[in-house]
């Protein structure tokens, strides 16, 4: 119950921060929340300046507004900077800089960049034999982008099974380009994959345990089934709010479909 309470407050944050700002793309951030929450939650060994540490890479920096929510609600970062985000000198921009956010490992937000960085820190992690895992997490839309492959590539070719990328697969890209089966890609070339539901936290820790305790030599996709928009009932696969602010009134809306 306190993760259920924990995430009803980061949504409503989200929901009440993006709105302020007039910015952020708000259903992406509610389809990756509960991979994030995990994530800090549970899975991340995080030791700032220790090269042994984890290192997890958003690649869908669109969505930043989400990784902010669940990093201050972890204290990584000051709650104050939250309710500024997205505002003239605010640290905290519309796409993730690491040169401005703690725990940012990289900046991003051109879709298909962060995967051949991830593919890059878990390449020298392993030429420098240094523990901690590679963390990378990308959009399905963001699987159209030649980037993603030339790097899966790569990784499997140096068998870095201390790489994990993480697929928020939430069908939006189907309404232009479906891509089918992501697991059965990521398998052609050279990965061990999954599929989850992505807001089953049972089924997502379970995956991160997996890829912590295997033995293969192959890098690690967890194809994350999601809702866009989820938890508020209006949004959920509703493409009118790729993008969009709420008025008054929709804000209302929204925050009382977050409390139902």
């Amino acid at each position: 119950m306190t993760t259920l309470k924990n995430l009803k407050q980061i949504r409503e944050k989200i929901v009440l921060f993006s709105t302020r700002a007039k910015e952020g793309h708000i259903p992406s951030a509610l389809s990756i929340l509960d991979l994030l929450w995990c994530l800090y939650d549970s899975v991340l060994k995080l030791q700032p300046f220790d090269e042994n540490r984890d290192v997890f890479i958003m690649s869908k920096g669109h969505a930043s507004i989400g990784l902010y929510s669940v990093l201050a609600h972890k204290g990584l970062i000051e709650g104050d900077a939250l309710s500024g985000f997205a505002s003239f000198n605010s640290m905290l921009g519309g796409h993730p800089d690491r040169n401005k956010v703690p725990f940012v490992e990289a900046s991003t937000g051109s879709l298909g960049h962060g995967m051949p960085i991830a593919v890059g820190v878990a390449l020298a992690k392993r030429i420098s034999k240094l523990n901690g895992s590679a963390y990378v997490l990308v959009g399905d839309g963001e699987c159209n982008e030649g980037s993603i492959w030339e790097s899966s590539l790569l990784a499997a070719e140096h068998q870095l099974n201390n790489l994990c990328c993480i697929v928020d697969h939430n069908h939006t890209t189907d309404r232009a380009l479906s891509i089918d089966s992501v697991a059965d890609k990521f398998k052609a070339f050279g990965w061990e994959a999954i599929e989850i539901d992505g807001h089953d936290h049972q089924q997502i820790l379970d995956a991160f345990s997996h890829f912590s305790n295997r033995k293969n030599s192959k890098p690690f996709c967890i194809v994350a089934n999601t809702t866009k928009g989820f938890g508020i009932k209006t949004m959920e696969n509703n493409p009118e709010w790729h993008h969009k602010t709420p008025n008054e009134q929709e804000l209302e809306l929204l925050l009382g479909e977050i409390h139902a």
